[in-house]
């Protein structure tokens, strides 16, 4: 399909809460496409639709690493409708943060409900990085960014060095 421009930290859209997904059509397929290719290029694990502009409740994940075969996942709507008390704690980084990491706890264990492409609703029970991905991704749909979840010290530190390069940016344009 065609790798579309990813909307980096501070555009405003990356807070906007995502619409539903009513029905699987031809255009949300080819969104769902264009997300994957996307995401391989830039090359990363997740994406979520409002990372390349879409305000619509679309996830793409796939955790294969450069050497494997893709195992793409979509996941239309997704709820997390249980979470473990344990708690896992993993590095982070964003495809619209580039090149900033921290680390981030998340519940270890996560069962998420979701259409797939076929229109059908799925629960999957997922642990490990899969999990921290998902509910990365989930909290894009809902205008939540990974930093966050990090110390308002942090938080701010990372957006004001993202708004300087953004103005860096347009200077240059």
């Amino acid at each position: 399909m065609a790798i579309k421009p990813l909307v980096i930290l501070p555009d405003p859209q990356l807070k906007r809460v995502s619409e539903p997904v009513t029905t699987v059509t031809p255009d949300i397929r080819a969104l769902a496409a264009d997300m994957l290719d996307t995401m391989y290029d830039a090359p990363g694990i997740g994406l979520a639709a409002i990372q390349i502009g879409v305000a619509k409740r679309v996830v793409t994940i796939d955790l294969a690493k450069q050497d494997e075969e893709r195992s793409p996942i979509v996941f239309l709507n997704p709820e997390i409708t249980w979470e473990s008390e344990e708690m896992a704690l993993y590095e982070e980084g964003c495809l619209s943060i580039p090149e900033y990491y921290e680390e981030v706890e998340r519940p270890a264990v996560v069962k998420v409900r979701y259409m797939d492409l076929d229109g059908k609703t799925q629960e999957v029970e997922v642990d490990g990085l899969m999990s921290t991905c998902i509910q990365h991704e989930i909290d894009h749909l809902d205008g939540v960014l990974f930093i966050d979840h990090l110390s308002k010290l942090k938080r701010d530190r990372c957006i004001k060095k993202f708004a300087k390069q953004a103005k860096e940016r347009e200077r240059g344009a």
